[in-house]
């Protein structure tokens, strides 16, 4: 995610294998090691995704819920983010909230929810990707294409409330 830089986990007591903590240690390119709240908070942002994303690569999920997860980052790192969650789609479906507009740009199907007046919602959906319908119907019988979940990647607009 980062084009560079090192990370490594670490237990905090190899010794009691049940007891242990996992160190996080992670240096971008061109930061000096130190603390973490020396990170910028797109660093943060980053350095969480790339551990969730590292996991899903070794034992992928069937979905996974990511909240606002690209709000702190900068157009070139949301731009990576996207193509990291893009890259994963075949195995896992992705619930992406966000207000980010390139995030929104790059999903199969949208939703929105809109309160029109006090009180009332409204969920309006729009499918982005004509190859939503195809990537659903082409995941394995595992996958959540039978629930009431649409396609690869959803995302909402205009609201932090996720649709499930």
């Amino acid at each position: 995610m980062f084009h560079g830089g090192r990370a490594e986990l670490k237990l905090t007591d190899p010794e009691d294998m049940l007891g242990t903590g996992v160190d996080i240690i992670a240096q971008p390119p061109g930061k000096k090691l130190g603390n973490i709240e020396l990170m910028s908070g797109g660093e943060k942002a980053l350095t969480a995704t790339s551990l969730i994303f590292s996991i899903f690569q070794f034992k992928p999920a069937p979905f996974c819920v990511l909240d606002e997860v690209d709000a702190p980052l900068d157009e070139a790192n949301v731009a990576r983010y996207n193509e990291a969650i893009r890259s994963m789609t075949d195995r896992s479906q992705f619930i992406l909230i966000t207000h980010i507009r390139k995030t929104m740009q790059s999903v199969d199907v949208l939703y929105g929810v809109t309160m029109g007046e006090p009180g009332v919602s409204r969920v309006v959906s729009v499918k982005v990707n004509e190859q939503a319908v195809a990537r659903s119907e082409a995941r394995a019988p595992n996958s959540l294409q039978d629930s009431a979940m649409p396609a690869a990647d959803v995302a909402t607009a205009e609201s932090e409330v996720a649709v499930a």
